[in-house]
């Protein structure tokens, strides 16, 4: 059980304590159980979600994206925040965008980006408390979480030494490929054809945004990770909302 808690630890705000630092083949383990923990995620805004029923609906999904926020404490908005920066920053160029990326202060870039990304979630959220349609809150975190294992899997990780590197290095890739495609089962099962529309619009993300990552740094990074799981939960939530 030590990978899920190190998988628990490293993607939630949750009070998870580790007796010690893991082994990387531990932690390279970890990274099969990121779609639990998105299902985790899942779970608990779908119980806030019934027991907010009959709220005024506009504090109903502001008070569902404060908890999707906190569950993660943040972790993932931070990639986003650093990727922007350094995606505009970077002018094209490998090395100042990993450098830019690097620098903890946010830009304006970045301040936008997170309002934007936050302000289509919160709208989607509403939309779907209106139409009743909150399989959703279950389905974006799944996916998203699963996209990130699907990265560390075919994606090479750019800076050599860093907790990516041996998160990517020890990853079972056979097990891998069958927790992928369990996630896709879970959401078919989940949501039936919203489900299956969830996976090809999260698919379809995921292949646009690791294609632009290879093309700027040759791979991926904890920042364009963290982007790359935020921008498929909004896009993930905008298209069930529109559906």
């Amino acid at each position: 059980m030590l990978p899920l808690w190190i998988a628990l630890q490293f993607l939630s705000s949750l009070p998870i304590r580790l007796p010690g630092m893991p082994a990387p083949e531990q932690m390279g383990r970890s990274l099969l159980f990121y779609p639990l923990v998105g299902l985790l995620f899942g779970g608990l805004l779908w119980a806030l979600n019934a027991l907010l029923a009959g709220s005024p609906v506009w504090l109903h999904a502001a008070l569902l994206l404060t908890a999707w926020v906190m569950l993660s404490g943040g972790l993932h908005l931070d990639g986003l925040a650093d990727s922007a920066d350094a995606w505009l920053g970077g002018f094209g160029d490998r090395e100042r965008t990993l450098t830019i990326m690097k620098d903890p202060r946010s830009g304006p870039i970045a301040v936008v980006t997170l309002m934007l990304v936050l302000l289509l979630k919160f709208t989607a959220l509403l939309a779907l408390i209106e139409q009743q349609a909150t399989v959703g809150l279950i389905l974006a975190p799944l996916l998203g979480r699963a996209a990130l294992l699907g990265l560390f899997l075919n994606t090479p990780y750019v800076r050599a030494g860093g907790l990516g590197q041996a998160l990517a290095d020890h990853l079972p890739r056979q097990s891998a490929g069958w927790v992928l495609l369990a996630s896709a089962l879970a959401c078919v099962l989940l949501g039936g054809w919203s489900g299956l529309l969830a996976l090809m619009m999260a698919s379809l993300t995921f292949f646009v945004l690791r294609r632009l990552m290879l093309q700027r740094l040759g791979g991926t990074t904890g920042d364009t990770a963290g982007a790359l799981l935020e921008l498929l939960e909004m896009t993930v939530l905008v298209v069930l909302a529109l559906h």
